[in-house]
C-alpha cells in the first residue's frame, strides 16, 4: 500500500486524511496549526514535524491548503516539501490556487524529478467527510491513473480536465458559479422575505422550479435557520473569486456577474463574517431589508 504524506488538516483536509486511513493507506500527516492531527492518530497516522518530513519517504504527496501564499511556504519555504521531495514522487494539489502558481509548482517539480497535478476538488465539509468530492485534475494523463485509486478513496469522481493548470482553472471557473448561485439565492430569498412571503414555502418552490440548484440544496435551509456553521467559508469563496477575476482579466473574458459576486462577499467579509459559512453573505440582506429571512410571515 502506497506511503502518503498528507499537508493541510483543515475544514476539508481532515475528512479527506481520514478517508485515505479508511482506506488502508499509510498517512503521515502535518499541520501548520499544532494540534489538529489527534484522531487522525488515534486511527492509525503519523504525525510529521514539518513538511518536509512529511514527504522525505512518501510516494504520493497531497496538500490541501488556503490560498496561494500558504501553499508557496509549504513548498518553497525552509523545511518545505521542495526540500526533501525524491525523484518519482507524484505531489498532488487539492487546495483552490491560481493556475499560474499551478504551472510554477509543476515545473519545479519536474526539475527535481517528481510530478504534479493540479486536482482541486468540489463538495464542502460533508463531501470530505463521506468521501464523495469531486477532483478535477490537471496533468499528465498517464500520472493521473498512477494515484486514481488514491483520489477515489478520498471521492466518488475524478475528472480530467487537460494539462496542468487546467484543474486549477476549472475550480475557478467551476467556484464563479458557485458563488454567483450564492448571490442570486441571497437575493431572491431577500425579496420574498421583504414581500411578505414565508421562506420556507419560498424554499420548497426554489426547488421545485427553474430557480433550483445545488446551492439553493445546500444552503436554502441553513440561511432560514441563520445556521452558519462552517461548510465553505466566505473568506475563501471571495478569495476565490477575486482569482477568479485575475484569471478573466488575463484571458480577456468580461464576467459582470462574477465582479457583482465578488463585491457582496467583500461587504460580508467587511462585516465580519469572513470565518462563518459562505451563506452568511445572506446577513448582508438581512441589513438591507430590515429583518431575518428566516422570519415566519
Amino acid at each position: 500500500m502506497k506511503k502518503i504524506g498528507f499537508i493541510g488538516l483543515g475544514v476539508m483536509g481532515y475528512g479527506m486524511a481520514a478517508n485515505l486511513l479508511r482506506s488502508g493507506f499509510e498517512v503521515k500527516v502535518y499541520n501548520r496549526t499544532a494540534g489538529k492531527a489527534g484522531e487522525l492518530i488515534a486511527c492509525g497516522a503519523n504525525e510529521a514535524a514539518t513538511p518536509a518530513d512529511a514527504v522525505r519517504e512518501a510516494e504520493i504527496v497531497i496538500t490541501m491548503i488556503s490560498n496561494d501564499a500558504a501553499i508557496r511556504e509549504v513548498y518553497y519555504g525552509e523545511n518545505g516539501i521542495f526540500d526533501a521531495v525524491r525523484p518519482g514522487t507524484i505531489l498532488i494539489d487539492s487546495s483552490t490556487i491560481s493556475p499560474s502558481l499551478a504551472l510554477e509548482l509543476t515545473e519545479t517539480a519536474e526539475s527535481k524529478g517528481a510530478s504534479f497535478l493540479d486536482a482541486p476538488v468540489t463538495g464542502s465539509k460533508p463531501a470530505a467527510e463521506g468521501g464523495t468530492l469531486t477532483f478535477m485534475v490537471g496533468g499528465p494523463e498517464k500520472t493521473l491513473k498512477e494515484v486514481e485509486t488514491v483520489l477515489t478513496a478520498m471521492g466518488r469522481k475524478v475528472i480530467y480536465m487537460g494539462a496542468n493548470g487546467s484543474g486549477a482553472t476549472a475550480k475557478l471557473a467551476h467556484n464563479t458559479i458557485v458563488g454567483i448561485n450564492m448571490a442570486a439565492l441571497a437575493e431572491g430569498m431577500a425579496i420574498a422575505a421583504s414581500g411578505g412571503i414565508n421562506g420556507s414555502a419560498f424554499l420548497e418552490l426554489v426547488q421545485s422550479g427553474g430557480a433550483a440548484s445545488r446551492t439553493a440544496e445546500l444552503k436554502g435551509e441553513k440561511v432560514l435557520a441563520s445556521d452558519y456553521d462552517v461548510q465553505f467559508s466566505l473568506a475563501l469563496m471571495l478569495k476565490d473569486l477575486r482569482l477568479s477575476s485575475v484569471l478573466s482579466d488575463g484571458l480577456k473574458v468580461p464576467t459582470p456577474m462574477l465582479e457583482a459576486a465578488k463585491s457582496l462577499f467583500q461587504i460580508g467579509d467587511s462585516m465580519g463574517l469572513g470565518e462563518l459559512d459562505m451563506s452568511s453573505v445572506t446577513q448582508a440582506y438581512e441589513q438591507w431589508i430590515g429583518r431575518k429571512i428566516g422570519d415566519k410571515q
